[in-house]
């Protein structure tokens, strides 16, 4: 995720004409906690373009596939593990290239003390 795209820009109305959704089911999906725009210090809601991606998804759910509220917090919540988990997996395999290159420069100064030891 960019800066620009974590960033929070638009007020709700803007963001309810982009969605293509009203502002009061905007406030809905807060109350919900599907969403959770930023608050500016008069209190304004501002939505980011995460913010959209995420509402275009909960929108494409329930109007496209038929898909009720429970189930597309079933889906967001399944979507938000899997993006852990893919952390996850992409740290270890981090650590695991760590590991191998750690073994292979210790077996590669092994074999240098061997060939230097039988020179001798």
């Amino acid at each position: 995720m960019t800066e620009w795209e974590s960033s929070p820009r638009y007020v709700i109305s803007v963001a309810a004409r982009i969605i293509g959704i009203g502002p009061h089911t905007l406030r809905y999906y807060e109350r919900l906690g599907l969403v959770r725009p930023e608050r500016s210090r008069g209190n304004i809601r501002l939505y980011s373009e995460e913010d959209l991606d995420r509402l275009r998804y909960v929108k494409t759910l329930m109007s496209d596939c038929g898909v009720n509220l429970a189930g597309v917090e079933v889906a967001l919540r399944l979507m938000q593990r899997m993006r852990e988990m893919q952390s996850e997996l992409e740290e270890m395999e981090r650590r695991m290239e760590k590991t191998a290159e750690a073994e292979m420069q210790n077996m590669i100064e092994e074999i240098i003390d061997e060939a230097e030891w039988k020179e001798v």
